[in-house]
């Protein structure tokens, strides 16, 4: 299955500040697919996101009091997954990086800078977990511009209010 990446119209929105306290998702990320994922109560995000694209995006992320406090890239997928069927809408966020344990719990925050690609089916769990991958490695490769690099300094990530 061929995805298109990157080239759809703009979204207003961008960039996306998301911050929450981690909350047990499905428990399919690090599971089923090997690609763990930090998931926010999207209750408390609602108004955010309504008029937000459901899709998958990129940007930066961190853990607060892990690591520093460092800034990762990151994946992040809004909406419903169809290939699993999900009648709840989520926001799982993959940190590019290897932690050594679970931070549920902990605040995360958030910074979407770019729409990688709409949602969309698969019919095997490898398509799904190829197409996963695919996105990180898009995401990375946008990060790496000068204007998307500096947004690791953004004081949202600094200032803890």
């Amino acid at each position: 299955m061929e995805i298109e990446r990157g080239s759809f119209t703009p979204i207003e929105k961008l960039p996306l500040y998301f911050k929450g306290s981690v909350i047990t998702g499905f428990g399919r990320g690090s599971k089923q697919l090997g690609i763990p994922t930090a998931n926010l109560p999207v209750e408390e995000l609602e108004e955010e996101l309504k008029d937000i694209p459901i899709g998958v995006y990129y940007g930066w992320a961190n853990v607060e009091g892990l690591e520093n406090d460092n800034v990762y890239p990151m994946a992040m997928s809004i909406g419903w997954n169809p290939f699993y069927k999900n009648t709840k809408k989520t926001i799982e966020i993959h940190l590019i990086h290897h932690f050594e344990r679970d931070f549920y719990g902990a605040e995360l925050r958030a910074i979407g800078l770019g729409f990688i690609r709409p949602m969309c089916d698969f019919k095997t769990l490898e398509e799904l977990v190829k197409a996963i991958n695919d996105d990180i490695e898009y995401g990375k490769k946008c990060l790496e511009k000068p204007e998307f690099k500096k947004i690791k300094q953004d004081p949202f990530f600094i200032n803890k209010q």
